[in-house]
């Protein structure tokens, strides 16, 4: 089981969070003139990457906000947990340490 740092609540068990897919996917600035393909790669495709990677989750049981996580996806091992800013899904505010903004995590065996 994985321990979560949530930026908000502090270290918590996964069971309490909801992944919600990989951070860093701006949505289009123009919708509309997007053609059906764009629209498909925009909604289903993702990188699927192998070590190092940068995610969203959401504290379900607990805050119920949104916070970004950089894991790894070979060793499960989570490096930080950080808030999102303003700014849109995935951009990174880099809160420092007294708001859990760069907080470390650890796995559980």
């Amino acid at each position: 089981m994985l321990l979560i740092t949530c930026p908000w609540c502090g270290p918590r068990a996964e069971t309490e969070f909801s992944y919600g897919g990989e951070a860093d996917i701006a949505r289009p600035l123009d919708p509309d003139a997007l053609s059906d393909a764009e629209w498909a790669d925009y909604l289903f495709y993702r990188g699927n990457p192998r070590g190092p990677h940068r995610e969203k989750w959401n504290h379900v049981h607990g805050c119920r906000r949104w916070f970004g996580v950089e894991r790894d996806t070979v060793s499960y091992r989570i490096a930080r947990s950080f808030m999102l800013s303003a700014g849109g899904p995935g951009a990174d505010a880099d809160a420092g340490p007294e708001s859990g903004g760069d907080a470390n995590t650890e796995q559980e065996d």
